[in-house]
């Protein structure tokens, strides 16, 4: 079997180990916005594919069994051109997700549909703002209307411009623990904090520090995923289904 995964997440590293452990052959495929990625086991290629025809041409090309989408949750343009990919390359594809997070007592969210609802939002909940939601669509909060508001960036690499006016970086990797998010959010006088519904644990105490502080979530909902493929939630299933498309 040779399995092309796509991915970059803890999900997606932790399923190449499983594979490359058991004498699969598995290729991941980084997409090259983190300068220097944590490279998971097995063969890896970094860059994109020219699209789903480049995608499909690669995976004839290089007698690629099986394909999974193990892609950020909000990478969905990777995730349509992997399943139109997979049809035309007459190879199976599953996706591997990770829940999204589900609100607790004392939680205050405010789900959006995207970047620029939550900028829509933020005027109305405070000023200090704490953005854990990348670095790339930062433009979203550099207009005019939130000129007098600051941000605290939390990202893994330097973001380019448009920026907001009132800015500061702060490059870091998760997993974060509670206490720290706890002192950070104090440290900042957090008022308001904007994420994405990446799901996972690595970055959720963020989400506990804000409910224990009283701060209110901006939360962007997850772009819908491809129609009709087979999902699951962790690498070890991921792992038991190419298992299956082996034996058949």
């Amino acid at each position: 079997m040779h399995v092309l995964v796509l991915g970059g997440t803890t999900e997606a590293r932790t399923l190449a180990g499983l594979l490359h452990s058991r004498g699969e052959r598995v290729t991941s495929s980084l997409a090259g916005r983190v300068a220097s990625p944590r490279l998971p086991a097995g063969e890896v290629r970094i860059g994109g594919f020219g699209g789903p025809a480049g995608l499909a041409r690669w995976l004839r090309e290089h007698q690629v069994d099986a394909l999974i989408d193990a892609t950020h949750p909000f990478a969905d343009t990777i995730s349509s051109n992997a399943a139109r990919a997979a049809a035309t390359a007459h190879v199976p594809l599953l996706a591997l997700r990770r829940p999204g997070w589900v609100a607790e007592p004392g939680d205050h969210w405010h789900p959006v549909g995207s970047l620029e609802e939550a900028a829509a939002v933020l005027p109305d909940l405070g000023e200090r703002i704490f953005l854990t939601s990348g670095r790339m669509g930062l433009a979203a909060f550099a207009g005019p209307e939130l000129a007098t508001s600051w941000f605290l960036l939390r990202c893994v690499d330097p973001p380019e411009p448009p920026l907001p006016a009132r800015l500061r970086v702060l490059l870091d990797r998760g997993p974060f623990t509670l206490d720290g998010e706890r002192e950070l959010l104090a440290a900042h006088r957090v008022e308001v904090l904007v994420t994405k519904d990446s799901g996972g644990a690595a970055t959720a105490p963020k989400l506990q520090a804000a409910r224990e502080a009283g701060v209110p979530v901006v939360l962007v909902r997850r772009p819908p995923a491809p129609p009709g493929l087979p999902q699951v939630a962790t690498a070890q299933e991921a792992a038991v289904w190419v298992a299956a498309q082996s034996s058949g």
